[in-house]
């Protein structure tokens, strides 16, 4: 099983100190490259201040699938966070998320939140909303409503 833990520039995380990062990140899809292809277009809104961002995506970077066992990897990496939104592309990577919240310390998945949110564009509003600071509540609200202006637009 790959380590699909890294993002696409394999930044380390920060590790746990007393006063934690802001939220951190984790893209949980079934395509490592298009995982990695979202997080360099979201990475480029704010690249002075990206936010902690980990890819857990494909069962390697050949392969199609989600692997609960790298998400939680990517969870504990993100374990000095003050709060950790996963963005997930289809249903088997809710799943897969849900059950790496099991896999983790039950204090540290209580700091974790599942977005509803669209993949690519939930993705750039969530990185660009945790690079101000905001916490894990305004964060996930935020992503969560990524898809409003799109629609908005179309049905104007």
């Amino acid at each position: 099983m790959a380590d699909n833990s890294a993002t696409a520039h394999d930044t380390e995380a920060a590790p746990p100190t007393d006063s934690p990062a802001g939220v951190g990140i984790i893209v949980v899809s079934h395509s490592h490259r298009l995982a990695v292809a979202a997080v360099e277009l979201a990475e480029q809104m704010v690249p002075d201040n990206p936010p902690p961002i980990r890819v857990a995506a494909g069962l390697d970077e050949e392969t199609l699938g989600t692997d609960a066992a790298a998400v939680g990897s990517a969870i504990e990496e993100l374990s000095g966070c003050s709060g950790i939104l996963i963005l997930v592309d289809l249903g088997s990577s809710i799943l897969s998320a849900e059950m790496a919240s099991e896999f983790v310390d039950p204090d540290l998945a209580a700091r974790v939140r599942i977005s509803p949110g669209p993949l690519v564009e939930g993705l750039v509003v969530a990185v660009v909303t945790a690079s101000t600071g905001a916490d894990l509540d305004a964060v996930a609200a935020q992503t969560a409503d990524a898809l409003a202006p799109k629609v908005q637009q179309i049905n104007s």
